[in-house]
Order: C-alpha cells, then structure tokens, then sequence
C-alpha cells in the first residue's frame, strides 16, 4: 500500500474489520435478525427476566419463521437454505437479545427440525418440517435425563415394542421449549440400540411439566418430559440412524450455533460498559479515561473479537464440509468460557448499576452459566480435545 493511500477510520464496533469477510447476503440477515430483536426482544426481554416468563412464545415463533429464523441452514420443506456463517450470525443477534430466545431457535432448527431432516422418513419430513420452519408448531429434543446428562450412553428411557407399535416409558429433564412443543424428538432405548422417535406431543402418556425457580434463562420455557407408557406407530422412529451418532450429531449442529450466541451476549455487555465508560463520571471526569478502566476495555475488546473472528472460521469451515467435532467442542469452550469472563468485567465497569436490570449485564452472565453446562460442559468439551491432542481416551 502506498504511503498516500487512506486507512479506514478505526470502529470501535469491528476493530478487526471482521464485517469485510461477509457478503451482502450475510449482513442483511443479520440485519433483519438484529431488527426483529430490537423490536420483539429488547424492549420486554428484563421484565421477562424478571417473572421468570416468556409470554407469548408461540407467536415469538411464527415471528421467527416469518422472518426465516427456523431451521436456517436446512434446505426443502419451507427453511431458508441459509449458510453456517449466516445462521451464526443470526445466533450472535439473538443472543445479544437474551440467551433464552437463541436457545428457542436453537432447540426449534438445530436439534428437533435438524434430527428429523437427517434422520427422519420424507413422510416425517414433510409432516412436520414446513410447519416448524413457519413456526406453527414448536418443538423439543429430549435426550437429557434426570440422573444422565454428560453420560447419554447410560440413558434409561426405553421403547418396547409391542405389536406393530411402540411404547416409550421414561422421563428427560432440562428440555427447552418442552410445555409449548407440538412434538417431541425423544431419544430411548431399545433392543437394537439408542433410537429417535417423533412424539406428538398430545399423544396419551405425554406431560411437560415446566420447570420453575429457575436463576438463569428466566425467559425461556425450561420443562420435564414424562412420558408414561406413550403408544406410537411404527413410522414414529427416525429410521436412518441407531445409536449415539443420531443424537450426538444433532448436539454437534447445536453447539455451533453457541459458538456464535455466546460472543452476542459477550457483545452486549461490552457495549453496555463502554456506554456507561463514556458518560459516567467520577472525580470530574468519565470513567472511561482512567488506566483500570481502559484496560478492562482493551482487554473485552480483544476476547470478543477474536471469539467472533473464531466462530466466524467455523463457519466457513462448517460451509465447506471440513468442519470437525472436535473444532466446534474448541469453539464452544473457548467462547461461552470468555463470555462469561467479558460479562464479569462488565460487570465491574458498571459497578453497583451492573447489578441492575436496567442494563442487561448480569442478566447475560446468568443465562451463560446454563450455556456453558448445555450442549456439552467445560469438562466434556476438554476432554474432547484432549483425546484429540493426545489420542488418549480419558471418558474411559
């Protein structure tokens, strides 16, 4: 570059100019995703918090699929057909918004509609996908159980057959969205393995309790499953996969949307702090020109963006088909991990108002204690790379 050529003006939004690798396509998604948020979210989403609530879910949902937020990166059956960086995008948006309603989205396209599309029978397929892509039915994944949640293989829901139907027994807990599904993919286990079924949930035998006195993602539907002697046909089991590898996969495709929420969430309490670092004074001046608080900012800074810059790689590498497990369990680590660290420095910048609903630091950082123990914990996800590094089995 000549000595004469103009630099871009620095932007304290991108400093790394990460907006240069997206396409036209990419920003205007996430442009509608940001929009739709700051209009349906931002405004209700701390009362929400606050009562433990999340009213008006199902039209939140057709909202969502209105705008193609469903089952993104899905082709056929009503979904957008979008790219891995685009649904990430998206995911970032969402979660800048409240973890809650990424986790909605999430749970609705990443796990029940991504199970059935790779797993499922066309007769499934064209049953339920249009309608969750729409939004009209809402749907959960119930693989977590009671006394199994980073050990699946030990899972103690079971499918007998009987005749030529099914019967599940058995009970999940910590399921999103499981008091509002429509239909339920439910993982058990049967004489030739680990199955997935598609349960209507108004089949007889079906509850969802919901599940209360929650601290974190308050506005969100959290739920039991029971599932007390459920009869369903033959053509309710997944038939295109037996064993872990069905459910596992779906995790996989969750996760990554995660890696992408988190930095939203990291991204929202950032910028609440440098908000408040600008106008907030003490001993006659902003906060924001004191050393301490500089460095607090450098440092949030530098963890956010490369945290976006990482999952941003992920995504091409996803969009390419070369995208590992193992470099989505990096992801996840990495990113909910600093998120949770940007929030607490937040936190600290804000002092006494960081406690506040009023600004949605600490509302980020309890809702990411759940995420950093969903789709997979900090343990699982270290020791997923450590095999990987090493070659050594340590789940053993």
């Amino acid at each position: 570059m000549s000595a004469s050529a103009k630099l871009p003006p620095f932007d304290a939004a991108d400093p790394l100019g990460i907006d240069d690798l997206l396409e036209p396509e990419d920003l205007a998604v996430r442009d509608t995703v940001r929009a739709w948020a700051a209009d349906r979210v931002l405004p209700y989403v701390a009362d929400w918090y606050e009562k433990g609530e999340l009213p008006g879910i199902r039209e939140l949902a057709r909202e969502l699929g209105s705008i193609g937020a469903l089952g993104m990166p899905l082709t056929g059956y009503g979904c957008a057909g979008a790219t891995a960086v685009q649904y990430g995008l998206a995911c970032l948006e969402l979660e800048a918004a409240d973890s809650g309603i990424r986790s909605l989205v999430s749970v609705q396209g990443s796990l029940a509609m991504y199970a059935i599309h790779r797993f499922g029978s066309e007769e499934q397929k064209r049953q339920w996908l249009p309608r969750m892509a729409a939004g009209e039915v809402i749907g959960c994944f119930g693989l977590t159980e009671p006394d199994h949640g980073s050990d699946p293989a030990s899972l103690r829901t079971r499918a007998e057959r009987d005749g030529g139907d099914w019967v599940l027994s058995g009970r999940k807990m910590w399921i999103t969205n499981g008091s509002v599904a429509g239909v339920a993919v439910v993982w058990a286990r049967t004489e030739e393995g680990i199955r997935g079924f598609v349960v209507p949930t108004d089949s007889p035998g079906f509850s969802a309790p919901e599940i209360k006195h929650k601290w974190s993602l308050r506005a969100s539907v959290t739920s039991e499953l029971v599932l007390d002697d459920v009869r369903l046909p033959a053509t309710a089991v997944l038939p295109e996969v037996t064993g872990l590898r069905g459910p596992l996969s779906c995790l996989s495709h969750a996760r990554y949307g995660i890696v992408w929420g988190a930095m939203g969430a990291a991204r929202s309490s950032f910028e609440a702090a440098l908000d408040y670092a600008r106008s907030r004074e003490q001993f006659g001046r902003p906060i924001g020109g004191f050393q301490l608080t500089q460095a607090k900012l450098a440092d949030m800074a530098v963890e956010l963006h490369k945290g976006i810059l990482l999952a941003h790689h992920l995504g091409r590498r996803m969009d390419a088909g070369r995208l590992r497990p193992e470099q989505i369990s990096f992801g996840k680590l990495n990113n909910v991990r600093e998120a949770i660290g940007i929030c607490r420095e937040a936190r600290t910048v804000l002092g006494a108002n960081g406690i506040s609903l009023e600004y949605p630091v600490m509302r980020h950082a309890t809702n990411l204690e759940s995420v950093l123990t969903y789709e997979g914990t900090v343990e699982m996800h270290q020791l997923v790379l450590g095999k990987a590094l090493t070659g050594l089995d340590a789940f053993r």
